[in-house]
């Protein structure tokens, strides 16, 4: 089990191998990926390498379970030539994040990029891809902007926060369908990054066309040493949902910050972000009972997805934890890639980025809850649904929609 002190020890030795490039043999087909490995978000960098490793393992190795690429030995139509990734770290920086993609590029002539968590590193990461036409894989950004910047070689096989939002007004409509003065105040609750400002419009939008009214709107500065003005604007608006946007530490300090100003929220929906993070869990404890998060993945829907206890099963054994919505997507992202390439035929950007237009990749051939995999004009995958869970006995488990719900809602979670 990964310990902050561990993962502090660890990634100087880990970081330090990463601007290396050993000898490599002709075949190898070498793929970028940006992570952050050192920092607050240094956790993340140490699970996405565990996830994308087994895909990488499962490519290059021979596994008897129905995902592309998993029965035969490296990618077969370019003589079973193995993928070999070389990881970046960004470190939550966007102009590090451009620097590092321009090197993998220039330097270790990677074919294509995969990557990075932060919205805000992604979209200076997919310009870069643009410019020298390599292709870049957003395997869980999910700012809605990134889709729309006009660009041919970026590629969401994930949905995206309009999408993740549209799933939760949903979601709140059914209920007040059920309980018609149940809900009717919203609390937003976001950071002032491209992933809270992006989330936050959507949100007012819905908010707006689906009838309900803002009683908070409390925008904060993301890694804020204090969060307690901000509880205390949504303890004295008290809404019946509070809909949160944060990463790892601001969830943490929110958490726990609501905790000591005894306010307890009555609902509380996040856009996954640091929310469904094992370090948020790990420090935040049973308050963070009855959260809810929307979610493109949950390990509970193993059975709709034969392959996903395999894969979960290899990433518990690496990691001690179960896969998750990010981690899951980072898995997913690296498999459909290398299928890509595959297909592609040649290790060159402007032949992959050709090959991902014509992905149709059915959602069984996934460890996702997905239709299937296909890419609009904008790169973005259009063929999915979210789905909410919520936290309670140590997991997240679905509650929505109800023909997928391994678990009664918990509703008011207080």
């Amino acid at each position: 089990m990964f310990t902050r002190r561990k993962v502090v020890a660890g990634m100087g030795a880990l970081t330090a191998g990463l601007r290396l490039t050993p000898a490599r043999a002709e075949s190898e087909v070498l793929i970028g990926v940006l992570y952050p490995f050192t920092g607050s978000g240094a956790q993340i960098g140490v699970e996405a390498k565990i996830a994308i490793d087994i895909a990488v393992d499962i490519i290059n190795n021979s596994y008897d379970i129905d995902l592309p690429l998993a029965k035969e030995k490296g990618l077969p139509n370019l003589g079973n030539s193995p993928i070999r990734v070389i990881y970046a770290d960004h470190q939550a920086d966007p102009q590090k994040g451009r620097s590092e993609a321009e090197r993998l590029i220039t330097q270790n002539k990677v074919c294509a990029l995969l990557g990075t968590y932060y919205s805000s590193v992604a979209a200076v990461v997919s310009q870069v891809a643009q410019r020298y036409e390599i292709p870049f894989v957003a395997a869980e950004s999910s700012s809605p902007s990134l889709h729309r910047q006009g660009l041919s070689y970026f590629f969401r096989p994930g949905p995206h926060d309009e999408m993740y939002s549209i799933a939760m007004f949903d979601f709140l409509d059914s209920l007040r369908k059920k309980s018609p003065d149940s809900i009717k105040t919203i609390g937003l609750f976001y950071e002032d990054t491209l992933f809270g400002n992006d989330t936050s419009r959507i949100q007012k939008k819905l908010i707006s066309e689906r009838g309900y009214q803002i009683t908070a709107d409390v925008k904060y500065r993301a890694n804020s040493p204090s969060l307690s003005t901000e509880v205390q604007i949504l303890k004295s608006a008290n809404p019946d949902v509070v809909l949160a946007t944060s990463y790892t530490t601001d969830a943490i300090l929110f958490v726990n910050t609501a905790e000591t100003l005894g306010y307890k929220p009555k609902n509380l929906i996040s856009q996954n972000g640091g929310f469904i993070e094992p370090a948020f869990l790990t420090a935040v404890g049973k308050k963070a009972d009855g959260i809810i998060s929307r979610a493109s993945f949950v390990p509970d829907l193993a059975a709709k997805r034969t392959s996903l206890k395999v894969v979960n099963d290899m990433f518990r054994k690496a990691s001690g934890k179960d896969l998750n919505d990010n981690t899951a997507r980072q898995f997913m992202a690296m498999i459909i890639l290398a299928d890509a390439i595959n297909r592609a035929g040649k290790a060159e950007g402007p032949e992959i980025a050709k090959a991902l237009r014509a992905t149709d990749l059915p959602g069984s051939r996934t460890i996702m809850p997905w239709e299937r995999v296909t890419f609009d004009g904008t790169g973005q995958n259009v063929t999915i649904s979210p789905v909410m869970m919520q936290f309670g006995e140590g997991e997240y488990r679905t509650v929505w929609p109800d023909n997928l719900a391994t678990r009664a809602l918990k509703w008011p979670m207080n």
